[in-house]
């Protein structure tokens, strides 16, 4: 923190804060003087001049020796010794020595009431800073009384719970803080998002964390960011085969297939779902990124066990398809489009997935779904978004990290 002080013939000091909790600092600030003139002695006067140069010059020893050598008689002398005080502290980084320079501060009279608001939020900080914990806390609800009460007071908060070990005390301060940020058209820093998400994660509130996550990939969104999203949510969500299937096709449309274990569990995921075809593409794609080898065990029997199935899998789909055609409900026509969708023949597979809703008797959260992306696999972005507007329930995460992956796509088109 920097404590900045201006000079003049009546020698005029003002302290006000300005910046984010993390990294605070005091602004400078002229006020509006009113009341008697100020009358210093000649030696006061200069012993604070002196300090002050000193201070400039980033001599602490000799501005130590100046500020030392002041004896206040009255309160506007105790309220200067006091702010330079302050930014003596500040040049050494002696964060106790801030918090006690503010204590004499607030016992003066001098101290502009609209200061005050803003450096009990500092005491509040410098409190933090030293572990007392309980002081920050009244440091800062003092700060509320009079009319302080920012965004980063409320992260300050969320900090303390945490240094307390008490997250759930923490979250809501967060969350607060995450809305108020957007509430004022200001975007929200990726730490926040992150605290949030570990909180969201902790408490097991997966809608949370998947939206906190799609958040996140509109700020950033490289190979590695949407890796780490989509394998955090599955591990913690633990979302049903199907569900895990799509997310898995969404790790490989972006490109963040980046080990054995990724292809692997996508393989088996495909394999599961009776996509024979498609589990076989996808060992073969880690067989040629170098991530799975013709000798893993694992996948090496998959291969061997899908592929007979896929060629009946390709060979039986135009007889499904006419058979969908002829019938009265959807059920068929969706399992035609999810062959299709698993064969990458996405317009193919737009035109099932219509048809299911249209028939009806299908999951119309998961048709929506899978038809939002075979649509943006067609390159239909905007019917995409639309479609995957529509989806609630248990697809809806789903659906949701699928239309941010549009969203990316819409951005780098425009």
């Amino acid at each position: 923190m920097r404590i900045h002080h201006l000079l003049s013939s009546r020698l005029v000091l003002a302290i006000a804060l300005a910046a984010s909790v993390s990294t605070p600092a005091l602004a400078k600030k002229k006020p509006v003087v009113a009341g008697p003139p100020i009358i210093l002695s000649d030696t006061f006067r200069a012993n604070v001049q002196a300090a002050e140069a000193a201070l400039k010059a980033r001599d602490a020893a000799t501005a130590g020796a100046r500020i030392a050598a002041l004896s206040p008689t009255t309160d506007f002398e105790a309220y200067l010794v006091a702010g330079l005080q302050f930014q003596l502290a500040a040049q050494r980084g002696d964060v106790q020595a801030q918090r006690v320079a503010l204590t004499d501060l607030f016992k003066t009279t001098s101290l502009p009431r609209t200061d005050a608001p803003r450096l009990r939020f500092v005491a509040g900080y410098l409190s933090y800073r030293v572990g007392n914990y309980d002081d920050a806390t009244a440091q800062l609800d003092y700060a509320k009384t009079l009319g302080y009460d920012g965004v980063d007071a409320t992260m300050l908060r969320a900090d303390i719970a945490l240094r307390r070990n008490k997250p759930k005390e923490a979250r809501p301060y967060v969350q607060a803080a995450i809305a108020a940020q957007k509430a004022a058209g200001k975007p929200v820093p990726i730490a926040w998002i992150d605290r949030a998400i570990s909180m969201a994660y902790q408490a097991g509130d997966w809608t949370e964390v998947g939206q906190l996550y799609r958040e996140r990939l509109d700020r950033e969104e490289s190979r590695e960011d949407w890796r780490a999203a989509l394998i955090n949510y599955q591990t913690g969500a633990t979302p049903e085969p199907q569900l895990q299937l799509d997310l898995y096709r969404l790790q490989a449309a972006n490109g963040a297939m980046a080990s054995e274990r990724d292809y692997q569990a996508y393989a088996q995921a495909a394999e599961k779902a009776g996509c024979y075809a498609e589990a076989r593409t996808i060992i073969e794609a880690g067989r040629s990124a170098g991530k799975l080898t013709p000798t893993q065990p694992t996948t090496s029997q998959l291969l061997k066990s899908v592929t007979p199935k896929a060629t009946k899998e390709i060979a039986a789909l135009p007889a499904q398809a006419k058979k969908a055609a002829a019938a009265s409900s959807g059920k068929d026509a969706l399992a035609v489009a999810d062959s299709y969708f698993s064969l990458s023949q996405y317009p193919q597979a737009v035109e099932q997935y219509r048809a299911a809703i249209a028939k009806g008797g299908v999951d119309a959260d998961r048709a929506n779904a899978r038809l939002g992306v075979a649509l943006a696999r067609s390159g239909d972005l905007v019917n995409a978004q639309t479609t995957l507007a529509l989806v609630n329930g248990n697809w809806a995460p789903v659906a949701g990290f699928w239309a941010a992956w549009v969203a990316e796509k819409s951005r780098k088109a425009g």
